[in-house]
């Protein structure tokens, strides 16, 4: 495909410098990729500006730049207004425009987004629809996996992946749409069938610095003409916020009997959740969820409208509901054989994590024995709060490392060490999280829970910018048999 081809109709296009025929056979943002005829990005970041790496990307095998200023460079430039967005529709229309093929469901807010597309893709398979799903566990094309980085993958990798899925006959996408993605305009020009916002709480403040610019990107999805038809939860106090000039068709869900979609007489358990779901007190169905949790009532619920929305039934919903056994590093269980319980949880902001304790709280028999860190090198204000909360939800906590990239772990557990210490509450650090993970295990008795909290699916520990093998499932299967060894 040529220059003129990829930039036709690109309302950020200013002109193409020469070589419009130029056909190009890669697209890369990387100026160290080994390419032929490839076509180089020349994104200005927050603390690098790729223009200046465009003769090692010609040097590497790239014969055109999207530039965002002229360089003195022999090669045809295409001169655009936001290198960023145009990347975005370049890769769109180099894949061949797949997302218009499908149907794509979009969810966005803090928590709830990788359940609700899980449960969603359960739905549309009850239904007899193909379904992907992309997002921070990865992409799945029917029950094939797709490898990818990001919770929403960047633009060249994205369309490819959405291309393949086409191909392989998927009908429906559910997308986590992540705050970054839109303020970085990965997603310009992409036309949601449905989207849905979940919640808003602490969270990336490294990045956005406020929570009302944290709040205004997820926003943006609703407001940029990207949503043929929305989903909000009107239990989530930034509700009327996300709604004002909203243009697209609305279904609002929640507990409240103010939304169109609500749940009722809704009882919790260890193994599950069980709840009546009423659309408009016109239609019902008693749903049975072996995920168990509030919070699985609202995914559920998210879910549930967003199918409404594309046309599937309440029975469809129902079956594709209750289909679901777990989702990874959600609230799962694991099987362990032993007198005492553990839950693996991605819970890592301050907002999840008294969400699972709390939820726990309410089957739980004996302690809650809580396992957590904090990521290094990103929001640090929220470390004193997860302690805070730990303290008053668990009966007792192990803090340990979780990521800490580049930055030293005990400063990290001081942190949070800052927020438990006023509860009175009983922990210690362990900075080795294997051992953190023997400790709890060898301290449990009959009754109580382990909650191992922050990796959640993660298989990798991130340290000094290496990503150590690190799976808390086979850690934890390790461990038991060390320990039977030894008994």
């Amino acid at each position: 495909m040529n220059l003129a081809e990829l930039t036709r109709n690109m309302p950020e296009l200013l002109e193409i410098t020469s070589g419009a025929e130029t056909e190009i056979s890669t697209l890369t943002a990387d100026s160290r990729a080994k390419v032929k005829d490839g076509l180089f990005f020349c994104i200005c970041g927050g603390k690098v500006d790729a223009h200046n790496f465009a003769p090692q990307a010609i040097a590497n095998g790239c014969t055109a730049l999207v530039v965002e200023r002229r360089l003195d460079l022999d090669c045809p430039q295409v001169l655009v207004t936001d290198v960023r967005a145009a990347m975005t529709r370049i890769a769109s229309a180099f894949n061949g425009h797949p997302e218009q093929r499908m149907k794509l469901i979009g969810i966005t807010g803090t928590k709830g987004k990788t359940t609700t597309t899980f449960l969603l893709k359960s739905i549309f398979e009850a239904a007899g629809l193909r379904c992907g799903i992309i997002g921070t566990t990865g992409c799945i094309a029917g029950s094939t996996k797709l490898p990818s980085k990001l919770t929403t993958p960047d633009p060249i990798e994205m369309f490819e992946i959405l291309r393949i899925m086409a191909d392989a006959g998927v009908e429906v996408v559910c997308m986590e749409v992540s705050a970054h993605a839109l303020y970085l305009r990965k997603l310009v020009g992409v036309k949601f069938e449905a989207a849905a916002y979940t919640n808003l709480s602490q969270d990336h403040l490294d990045f956005f610095g406020t929570m009302e610019k944290y709040f205004e990107a997820k926003r943006l999805l609703f407001t940029d003409d990207m949503v043929r038809n929305a989903a909000v939860n009107v239990d989530e106090e930034t509700a009327p916020k996300v709604c004002e000039g909203m243009s697209c068709p609305l279904l609002t869900y929640g507990i409240s009997t103010s939304a169109d979609l609500f749940a009722r007489d809704i009882e919790i358990t260890e193994s599950g959740v069980s709840f009546t779901v009423n659309l408009r007190n016109l239609h019902s169905e008693r749903i049975h969820l072996l995920l168990t949790g509030m919070f699985n009532v609202y995914n559920a619920l998210v879910a549930a409208a967003c199918a409404l929305i594309v046309g599937v039934s309440l029975a469809d919903i129902k079956k594709g509901l209750e289909a679901v056994v777990s989702v990874p590093g959600r609230v799962e269980m694991l099987d362990t054989a032993t007198p005492y319980r553990m839950i693996l949880d991605y819970s890592h902001s301050p907002d999840a994590l008294e969400n699972i304790l709390t939820t726990v709280r309410e089957f739980c028999r004996g302690r809650i024995i809580l396992v957590f860190g904090c990521g290094g090198d990103r929001d640090k204000g929220k470390r004193p709060m997860m302690g805070e909360i730990a303290g008053k939800f668990a009966d007792y906590s192990i803090l340990t490392s979780d990521n800490p990239r580049f930055e030293d772990p005990m400063d990290i557990l001081s942190a949070i060490e800052k927020g438990i210490e006023p509860t009175g509450a009983k922990y210690e650090m362990i900075e080795n999280r294997r051992e953190a993970i023997r400790q709890a295990m060898e301290m449990a008795v009959g009754g109580d829970i382990i909650v191992l909290a922050g990796k959640g699916h993660e298989t990798y520990q991130d340290i000094c910018g290496v990503k150590t093998p690190f799976d808390e499932k086979k850690i934890v299967c390790e461990l038991l048999e060390e320990m039977k060894q030894n008994n």
